[in-house]
């Protein structure tokens, strides 16, 4: 048994600590906002934070997290950045398939954390391990755009 701090909540995952933390949201929490994509880091969709930085959590064990504060898509409807950056989503109709977002969702939340202007560059640069198959790239850089000022 491990306990993990989810959303600011302890919560107990019956697993084992090798165990991606991603398995044990989806299969031990029930918690399936967080995707599975590639298994590989490649793609972005598993995407959660680990104190306050994004993670891909198909490749971060739980015993890395223990003693640490995990952050999913569950909790940004309550966090004023996430709400932000899913309020704008919506504005600029960012989803198409809609399997990639709550990975672009909350890497898009970290960069706006530490960057409150950011560039085409910058968001760029904090989005590019965030596969859209859909291609919506340039919606996704206008709904960050329009984060920031709504945040400003």
């Amino acid at each position: 048994m491990v306990t993990l701090n989810i959303n600011g909540r302890n919560m107990q995952v019956e697993a084992d600590a090798s165990t991606p933390i991603l398995w044990a949201l989806r299969d031990n929490l029930n918690m399936t906002g967080t995707k599975f994509g590639c298994g590989a880091a490649l793609c972005g969709a598993c995407t959660v934070h680990l104190d306050g930085a994004a993670i891909r959590s198909c490749i971060t064990p739980i015993s890395a997290a223990v003693g640490k504060k995990i952050t999913t898509i569950e909790a940004m409807e309550t966090d004023k950045v996430g709400r932000a950056v899913q309020d704008a989503w919506v504005r600029h109709d960012v989803p198409q398939c809609g399997y990639c977002q709550s990975g672009q969702v909350m890497s898009a939340t970290v960069l706006l954390r530490t960057n409150k202007a950011p560039s085409d560059a910058d968001i760029d640069g904090a989005m590019s391990g965030n596969i859209c198959r859909c291609g919506t790239y340039q919606r996704i850089r206008a709904a960050i755009k329009d984060a920031a000022k709504t945040l400003a």
